[in-house]
């Protein structure tokens, strides 16, 4: 399963970036062996509407339009579901088992996601109840899926 990234804000040159792109790529290179494959990273600019509603309008409407239709979606957002990082690699095995082609995980910009796409998404997660950054989230998600692929594979580096 091709595991691609959707986000609303982009990375700069730094710590941050670099740091994300090591799991990244390190997820590439575990996760190949379980069948997931890193897809693309699409980094979507914050819309500048004055209120958060219209942002989140376009913001929405702007990762859709960059979404394959029959890819599962997992969005990223506050108010989802708090699972373990077992449970994380499990729902992707699971979701790897379907046979599915895509998987679209989602991150919304500073006012968070439509709900238009929340409510289409396969599945809702979030990294705690707290608000992070989206830079934290890229670089969050990008260890879960190393982790998860290390899971899967019996790697140590996950230790219960």
């Amino acid at each position: 399963m091709r595991v691609s990234i959707y986000a609303v804000g982009r990375l700069k040159a730094g710590p941050e970036r670099e740091l994300s792109a090591r799991y990244f790529d390190r997820f590439s290179k575990t996760g190949a062996a379980r069948g997931l494959t890193l897809g693309r990273i699409v980094e979507l600019p914050e819309s500048r509407a004055s209120a958060a509603k219209a942002r989140k309008s376009e913001e929405c409407e702007a990762l859709t339009r960059q979404i394959p239709d029959d890819s599962l979606i997992l969005a990223l957002d506050e108010r989802g579901k708090a699972v373990d990082s077992n449970a994380f690699a499990r729902l992707l095995q699971d979701w790897s088992d379907t046979g599915r082609r895509d998987l679209a995980i989602t991150i919304g910009g500073a006012d968070g996601l439509d709900g238009r796409l929340i409510d289409r998404a396969d599945t809702v997660l979030a990294f705690g109840k707290l608000t992070w950054p989206h830079q934290i989230v890229r670089i969050l998600l990008a260890e879960q899926l190393y982790r998860a692929s290390t899971i899967l594979s019996g790697h140590p580096y996950h230790r219960n």
